[in-house]
């Protein structure tokens, strides 16, 4: 599934627009707050024995974003939440959690959304600087071979 993060920013209330407007992220790619704590390479040893996965090693991925972002080529404005986000620069987890919850529940509406039926051959590109995707395993008892190719992007503003 993905989203469409330009049309989530759009929507909100110009009110909500001006709250956010300045509000940095923390971003954790590793993700160990929804895990129990336990980094990719220990999940990946541990809950993904029947895939084949390459360890992604010990990688920095902690990282501080504009919360709402502006796309270098179109201009446009761009909410940017997801799972990665663990708290807003300079505020407390218990802090940043009611608002947090908001935008990912409001960024994920299904107005926002599409949903890509894989085939075999199904070749997807998307922009992480302006949509979400989430993975749907409905593919039960198949193998999927999925290749990932990410370009090095530019410097969020």
């Amino acid at each position: 599934m993905f989203t469409n993060q330009y049309l989530a920013y759009e929507s909100l209330s110009n009110g909500m627009k001006a709250l956010i407007a300045d509000l940095k992220t923390v971003c954790v790619g590793d993700n160990f707050k929804q895990h129990g704590g336990q980094s990719r390479a220990q999940r990946y040893d541990g809950n993904m024995t029947h895939m084949k996965v390459k360890d992604p090693g010990n990688v920095q991925t902690t990282s501080v974003h504009p919360l709402v972002r502006t796309h270098p080529e179109t201009g446009r404005k761009a909410l940017y939440i997801g799972g990665h986000v663990q708290h807003f620069e300079g505020m407390t987890d218990e802090e940043s959690e009611p608002l947090i919850g908001f935008l990912k529940q409001h960024s994920t509406r299904p107005e926002f959304t599409a949903r890509v039926r894989w085939e075999s051959g199904t070749l997807t590109f998307w922009d992480n600087r302006c949509t979400q995707h989430f993975a749907i395993n409905d593919y039960p008892a198949e193998t999927r071979i999925m290749h990932r190719i990410t370009v090095r992007g530019d410097t969020p503003f």
